[in-house]
């Protein structure tokens, strides 16, 4: 369902990323397939640099769909990215990649905290990180990153997962499964 991100994989990925209704959303926009070449081949050594991790999400068939990324590692913390093209949007595949890129990040790259930020005109993502249950929206209770990240205009929404509550969930969902199979 994940893999590592690859030059061969590019011309497909930009087609999908093309799309109206992706575009917009997506961190590092690209206008040709030339140009997308080389935004991979960057995030490539990005994370060759421990700057970002980024993987790319494929379907059941192994096709590439979209791309999860974590971006501004710092700290052992970082912002996620995830987009996904049209024609797979509404079948599980966002949140398939995210539990599998969480459990890579938190418990084999040690990462302590990945934020999310989302337009505030993107009900999609919203409904999507309000979806899974270790999200906490972080308006609030990260108020210095809130404000850094809308401090020209009050364009997005803070959520936050932190590993400890991650794993917690993580951990209380696989014992009731155990004992759901058990009865």
């Amino acid at each position: 369902m994940l893999k590592k991100r690859d030059l061969n994989e590019c011309h497909v990925l930009y087609e999908l990323m093309a799309d109206p209704a992706v575009f917009p959303f997506v961190r590092h926009k690209a206008g040709s397939v030339e140009e997308f070449i080389f935004l991979t081949k960057q995030t490539l050594e990005a994370e060759e640099n421990g700057e970002l991790i980024s993987r790319t999400i494929l379907d059941e068939w192994g096709n590439p769909i979209g791309t999860i990324n974590l971006f501004d590692i710092q700290d052992n913390c970082g912002f996620l990215g995830t987009w996904i093209g049209k024609p797979h949007h509404g079948k599980g595949y966002n949140q398939l990649a995210k539990e599998l890129f969480f459990n890579e990040l938190f418990f084999e790259k040690n990462i302590q905290t990945i934020f999310m930020r989302i337009r505030k005109t993107n009900p999609r993502s919203e409904r999507a990180a309000l979806k899974i249950p270790y999200v906490s929206l972080a308006n609030e209770t990260r108020q210095d990153i809130y404000q850094q990240l809308n401090a020209v205009e009050d364009v997005y929404n803070l959520f936050q997962i932190e590993r400890d509550t991650y794993y917690m969930y993580t951990a209380r969902h696989s014992s009731l499964v155990e004992e759901a199979m058990e009865a």
